[in-house]
């Protein structure tokens, strides 16, 4: 068991990170990924019960050694060739039918591998063969070290196809330790499993305090199985998804959420529990209110506060949730069901958030309404007496709470107020305060957050007058006015992405991170001449770089969604394309596949500004994709990236890359930008660009602002089997 489930959590991120070259790095890939391997889970799980009832020990043994056996023949995986993501299109049923083909067959062996061992050991005659959920702990003890062995040891020593073929010598070895298992089921007596309730860990008590049954499984208790089991798996999936928005989607990331998810199983079935289920309960109301902060402000926090704040709220939800499930778990006999209605529980989770959710809302609000009914499920704290005239405050005053909120934000707002920490901390703190007041009760407590939540949504914080709130496969966008400075923002996530001025006379002047006088104006001014004839842009944004389009020029635009050139051609939102340059094309799909298709040394000038949030793909970053963008850049020709970020420092990645393909590389920060240049509409960026040779950058290389960026030694370059974000990681 701690060999399948140790295979089974290295598979998911070594083939999750094999297709992000493909669907542009965006963190929706390993949600969608989720939502896969936990429907396999669920396949996999109701295989063993239905087998395990339908054909006795030794049919469900024979078939399950003939079934690790069949997975055999495609391995060592891979993406099978031939491919390739729909442009224009939401990849998700796409990326779950490459799923199928590519890893389906091995993910379901290991899948029904927990619930089956443990059944087999039930009917063992074992001396805890009455109590087999402490193996529950063993095989999350597997998963937790797969997915920490990943992204610690073999993705930053290994290539992936070094990685694929490690895994299938040990699938191998994982086929010779069931067959044993097997034969000693075959062997042995067959002893029924005991009909007698699981005992529970010490220092909890057993939920059957309505005198509950443990052998009768009514609708009420499969219900609670499966909506203890959803909110921990949606929120896995909203702090996944809020964490690798503005950070690159990278195993490590993928893992550190999901390890949480997997540690609390290893406690709460653990025989010895390490942590008190009731004072994690106590502590939980505060932990959704403090995660609740960045919703309801509508601020951005320091990455060292939001990601332990995440992850921490996560392990309290996950640890209620699956404490509560060990509580009321049924006896062995009742094991196989258990394990199937748990999994139908984090399968929906899974689905809800990455694919319901997508198609349903117009932001990220699966985060917060998880986060509500972690507080509905919570037990109640010390409520001795539930009277008609409590359950009615249970409603009141969380309305109560809501109106008096929202009725000062109006009031706020026809005043004309600005935000301001002070005035935020002031209003937002005291009514947060009294949302706690609640805590003791789980529905009152969830309907206070609900209410906050709901009534915030008239604050717009630094968003401004947002006129447009939309969202895709690759995240959320709003379009906001910035009625202060006179601009047209467009953000993803809480990142700008593009500026325009409303101001007719500045309608075609590049803002944000493309002014004239800024690094990449300089750039266009120092290579303007007829090689510059073809441009090449990666990433649309509002369409900025547009501006700088002359005539007899031609830019061509490479955009992965297609709902960024819906908002950038809109003229009621931006007109860079419309009225600066009309002429320019657009081509949907991943930049690297799209790019193949152009003919080579076509562009004079190409600009990498491709962004997830305020992270750029890894895959654009390799060196098999400067390979692609030389290959197409004509002679004497630049590259340009746009590398500005607030947590990864990229300089060294571009100074390796350079290095190791012979080119020029210099990097211009410019961070310096004043209050006066803000209001103007620049912000600050980090630029870097390349050259084949010196002489190609001659005249930026005069300038002072340009500096060289030298390789660091011993680094390796980034390639689309090896990257190491971890080692760039800003620390300040």
């Amino acid at each position: 068991m701690f060999v399948s489930a140790a295979l089974l959590f290295l598979m998911e991120p070594m083939f999750a990170k094999m297709v992000l070259p493909l669907l542009g790095g965006t963190p929706a890939v390993w949600n969608t990924c989720l939502v896969f391997f936990q429907t396999v889970l669920l396949a996999g799980y109701a295989y063993a019960h239905a087998s395990a009832k339908l054909l006795g020990r030794r049919g469900q043994t024979s078939l399950h050694i003939a079934v690790l056996l069949a997975a055999l023949l495609i391995l060592p995986f891979h993406v099978p060739n031939g491919w390739a993501p729909p442009a224009g299109h939401n990849p998700a049923g796409w990326l779950l039918l490459l799923l199928a083909a590519a890893v389906g067959a091995p993910f379901f062996a290991l899948s029904a591998s927990t619930p089956m061992l443990q059944n087999w050991f039930a009917h063992s005659g074992h001396p805890s063969a009455a109590d087999p959920y402490f193996l529950y702990a063993a095989s999350n003890a597997g998963s937790l070290l797969g997915l920490l062995a990943y992204p610690l040891l073999l993705e930053p020593a290994l290539r992936l196809s070094t990685q694929t073929r490690l895994w299938a010598w040990c699938y191998g070895l994982l086929l010779v330790l069931v067959a044993a298992c097997a034969v000693r089921v075959w062997r042995g007596p067959d002893k029924a499993p005991s009909t007698a309730s699981a005992p529970a860990p010490r220092g909890l008590v057993q939920d059957n305090a309505a005198g509950e049954n443990p052998e009768v499984l009514n609708a009420r208790r499969r219900f609670r199985w499966v909506a203890l089991a959803f909110v921990p798996s949606s929120l896995m999936l909203g702090v996944t998804s809020a964490l690798t928005t503005d950070i690159p989607a990278i195993p490590l990331l993928w893992v550190l959420p999901l390890t949480l998810y997997l540690l609390s199983f290893i406690l709460v079935f653990a025989r010895r529990p390490i942590l008190s289920h009731q004072w994690l309960v106590r502590r939980l109301p505060f932990l959704i209110l403090a995660t609740s902060i960045p919703i309801v402000f509508k601020a951005v926090l320091p990455l060292l506060v939001v990601v332990p704040l995440d992850l921490l709220t996560l392990f309290a939800v996950a640890m209620v949730c699956h404490g509560e499930l060990s509580r009321s778990r049924p006896s062995a006999r009742r094991l196989t069901e258990f394990y199937l209605w748990v999994s139908v529980g984090g399968v929906l989770g899974g689905i809800f958030n990455a694919l319901i959710a997508p198609l349903v809302f117009s932001s990220l609000v699966e985060f917060p309404i998880a986060l509500v009914l972690a507080a509905a499920l919570r037990p109640p704290i010390d409520v001795v007496k539930d009277t008609p005239r409590a359950r009615m405050l249970d409603y009141l005053l969380p309305v109560a709470l809501g109106v008096c909120l929202e009725a000062v934000l109006l009031m706020m707002q026809a005043e004309g107020l600005k935000p301001s920490r002070a005035l935020n901390i002031l209003i937002f703190g005291y009514t947060m305060v009294w949302c706690l007041s609640f805590g003791k009760r789980p529905l009152r407590f969830a309907l206070g957050v609900a209410a906050l939540i709901l009534a915030s949504r008239v604050y717009t914080g630094p968003f401004g007058h947002i006129l447009r709130t939309e969202r895709s496969f690759f995240g959320v966008y709003r379009v906001a006015d910035d009625d202060v400075n006179g601009f047209r923002v467009l953000f993803h996530g809480a990142t700008v992405h593009g500026m325009q001025s409303r101001d007719p006379t500045r309608v075609c002047e590049p803002l944000a991170y493309y002014t004239r006088d800024g690094p990449i104006g300089q750039v266009f001014a120092a290579h303007q001449g007829a090689r510059l004839s073809q441009v090449a842009v990666i990433g649309l944004g509002a369409g900025a770089l547009a501006s700088y389009q002359t005539p007899g020029q031609q830019f061509t635009f490479y955009e992965i969604d297609p709902l960024v050139e819906r908002i950038a051609r809109d003229p009621r939102y931006f007109t860079f394309i419309s009225g600066c340059a009309p002429q320019a094309r657009v081509v949907l799909g991943d930049a690297r596949l799209s790019l193949c298709d152009a003919a080579d040394h076509t562009y004079g000038l190409i600009v990498l500004d491709a962004f997830s949030g305020d992270s750029i793909p890894t895959h654009l970053l390799t060196c098999e994709a400067l390979h692609i963008y030389l290959r197409k850049l004509a002679p004497g020709g630049a590259l340009a990236f746009h590398i500005s970020n607030r947590y990864l420092d990229l300089r060294q990645v571009l100074g390796n890359l350079a290095q190791d393909s012979a080119l020029v590389c210099l990097v211009n920060s410019d961070t310096a930008v004043g209050e006066n240049d803000i209001k103007n509409g620049k912000l600050p960026s980090l630029w870097a660009v390349m050259a084949r040779n010196s002489g190609n950058l001659a005249q930026l290389a005069r300038d002072p602002h340009w500096k060289p960026v030298p390789a660091v030694a011993g680094a390796r370059v980034w390639t689309d089997d090896f990257s190491n974000v971890v080692s760039i990681i800003k620390l300040h």
